[in-house]
């Protein structure tokens, strides 16, 4: 290894299956186990390389390794430990009860109206704690984002709802379906609204954007707007395998012998069918953009074009 480690696997960031493979280790559930020591030891690890103090019989795979759990816990910016819950690791672990809640059949106003704010909630806080931190927010972005998405999620899920029962064109059946696809359009709009409200103050006072060497050569609400944008479209992609294939899968599933004589594995059935469906969405989701992004200086603002020699920049688009 002759420079710094940037993915988690060696592959490169350039291509979509690259990032692919380096998200399938940031999102692994394993390193919610790592121990607080081990963190400490894979930092300074990595800190010694960089210095180019390295001892002696260490080898790439232990960097790639050290790396791996460093992206895993550390925010890049901030350099903080991200809480459990709240980590892209933590996401499918903690987000499918949720999820298999969302899709739950003959929802209520009161289920629909709890399942879509916990939902948000815990959108709001991993889109906080993911966030591109190089400038701070204040705790009122973080309030403000959270009452829109959770608002926006519980109108169009309710308002659907109301919708649907007052159709009455539709067969028992397919009456069932439409309702379990219901929570996407709800989810995908709460996503967007939740990623812009939270990360709001970006967009006014900009995102640092950094040189081929790392150095800080300015802030830029364009790079800002662009990251946001990535982010959302991220946001929308996400939900789409997770909230609208269970549903077409179990419509089948239930159909089966098993199934009809035996209901309570229904639920084991829908939840395994949704974890399923989360873990493949989560990384295809966030390999869409790489998370360290760059842009030509000539679409961003002129002092920014000034302050470099280089034709490009590297902006943290956030997860």
């Amino acid at each position: 290894m002759t420079s710094a480690p940037t993915t988690t696997t060696g592959a490169t960031t350039n291509t979509f299956f690259g990032r692919f493979r380096h998200f399938l280790d940031v999102i692994d559930p394993s390193t919610l186990f790592v121990t607080e020591r081990r963190l400490q030891e894979c930092v300074a690890l990595l800190d010694r390389f960089k210095q180019g103090t390295l001892p002696p019989g260490v080898t790439d795979a232990q960097l790639w390794k050290a790396q791996k759990v460093k992206q895993a816990i550390i925010h890049p910016d901030t350099g903080e430990k991200i809480l459990m819950p709240f980590r892209m690791s933590g996401y499918i672990p903690f987000g499918t009860p949720v999820v298999v809640g969302l899709l739950l059949p003959n929802q209520t106003l009161a289920s629909t109206i709890f399942w879509q704010s916990l939902n948000q909630s815990h959108n709001a806080c991993v889109n906080f704690c993911n966030r591109n931190a190089s400038k701070p927010a204040p705790a009122s972005k973080f309030v403000q984002g959270y009452l829109g998405a959770v608002t926006s999620a519980v109108s169009i899920a309710v308002g659907l709802n109301v919708l649907l029962q007052k159709a009455n064109g539709f067969s028992p059946t397919t009456r069932l379906l439409v309702q379990r696809l219901i929570p996407f359009p709800a989810v995908a709009s709460a996503n967007v609204c939740n990623v812009v409200l939270m990360r709001h103050s970006e967009l006014s006072e900009g995102i640092s954007v950094l040189d081929d060497e790392g150095n800080v050569v300015g802030t830029s609400r364009v790079a800002a707007k662009h990251a946001l944008m990535e982010t959302a479209l991220t946001r929308v992609v996400l939900p789409m395998p997770i909230l609208l294939l269970p549903p077409l899968i179990m419509s089948m599933l239930e159909k089966l012998p098993l199934l009809q004589r035996q209901r309570r594995l229904v639920l084991p059935v829908h939840s395994l069918v949704c974890l399923a469906a989360f873990g493949l969405a989560l990384p295809l989701a966030i390999s869409l953009f790489p998370q360290m992004s760059q842009i030509s200086v000539n679409r961003l603002e002129p002092e920014i074009a000034m302050a470099t020699d280089g034709p490009m920049v590297t902006y943290n688009k956030g997860l």
